[in-house]
């Protein structure tokens, strides 16, 4: 008994009379007292084996709301847009959520970007990824994560790609001046329609709208079957091959499609920050791959160059802009 006062540093009689006192509350005799010590009784030894589990569950307990703390664990409510679900980013970033931190519970969910808007502010969602938000209401965060050109859709019957043979080719916005435009938007509101609709009228003409739709997927399905034309996300060109063409705009006209991820203020912490975390850290790794694959390849010099050969017979190093007139 004196040992454990001096482990608890504490003197033995109060020790001893917390213990008594401990007898009493449960109505249990926990120790054998003898002049060599104490020993446990059959319900001490009980009583120890709950405490020894109570103080694991504790520790326990303690390294879960850690994890919460640090963001690790908890409820993830995401959502996307079919537009956003298209690019290879949103998948990957989702699947790698999921296998860095397999104790966040993931609710995933489609939308379009203006019911997206409206649940996270209405706290129903914590975190979506869309394209151009449609508003951008008090306390939601809006961060643009990569940005790829749009591409024109159009049917693959369409007059404008007669002359192609049916092939893809840079179509100028003038050309569509008199074309059926199939839109996805909320009336009055920005998005990467409004945005073409502001090119058209730059370009010196009203576009006409012929429909719009809820999701970018059915404005595809669309123009596949010959409604009108649209524009859409580079990385959604590969939905309906056989049935739609999809074309750059010419002139140096450029739309850009944004991917961007939206989330609440107030919820910036937990896994909402974990995941902020990771999707800017997965987009900064995907846009240098994709500058890395479309940078030019270093020159190569030739070693039947006239100039080479000269130089190396006499010595001397070539400079690099001998090498770039022999290259042309």
């Amino acid at each position: 008994m004196t040992r454990a006062a001096q482990t608890l540093g504490i003197q033995q009689p109060p020790l001893s009379q917390q213990i008594k006192a401990l007898e009493r509350e449960l109505g249990l005799r926990l120790f054998v007292r003898h002049p060599k010590g104490v020993h446990l009784t059959d319900d001490g030894q009980q009583v120890l084996d709950e405490a020894r589990r109570l103080l694991a569950d504790a520790a326990a307990m303690r390294e879960r709301l850690q994890r919460v703390a640090r963001g690790e664990r908890g409820l993830l409510q995401v959502a996307f847009t079919s537009s956003a679900a298209a690019h290879a980013y949103t998948p990957r970033a989702l699947r790698e959520c999921r296998r860095r931190y397999p104790e966040i519970a993931l609710e995933i969910s489609e939308s379009s970007a203006a019911e997206i808007t409206d649940e996270l502010v209405a706290g129903r969602l914590h975190a979506g990824l869309l394209r151009v938000p449609v508003a951008r209401p008090p306390g939601l965060r809006f961060e643009t994560l990569l940005t790829e050109p749009a591409l024109l859709a159009l049917p693959l019957d369409h007059p404008l790609l007669r002359e192609s043979g049916g092939l893809a080719r840079p179509v100028a916005l003038r050309e569509l001046r008199d074309e059926p435009l199939i839109l996805v938007r909320r009336p009055g509101a920005p998005g990467l329609y409004a945005n073409l609709l502001a090119l058209c009228e730059a370009a010196g003409f009203q576009p006409r709208i012929a429909v719009e739709v809820e999701r970018m997927m059915s404005n595809l399905n669309l123009v596949a079957a010959g409604v009108g034309v649209s524009v859409v996300p580079a990385s959604m060109r590969g939905a309906h091959p056989e049935a739609v063409v999809y074309c750059p705009l010419a002139d140096g006209v450029r739309l850009d499609a944004p991917l961007t991820l939206a989330w609440r203020e107030s919820a910036g912490t937990g896994p909402v920050g974990t995941f902020v975390a990771l999707a800017r850290e997965l987009a900064r790794e995907l846009a240098q791959a994709q500058a890395a694959a479309t940078s030019p390849a270093p020159a190569v010099a030739d070693p039947d160059c006239p100039e080479i050969r000269a130089s190396a017979a006499a010595g001397r190093r070539v400079s690099f802009h001998e090498l770039q007139r022999q290259s042309g």
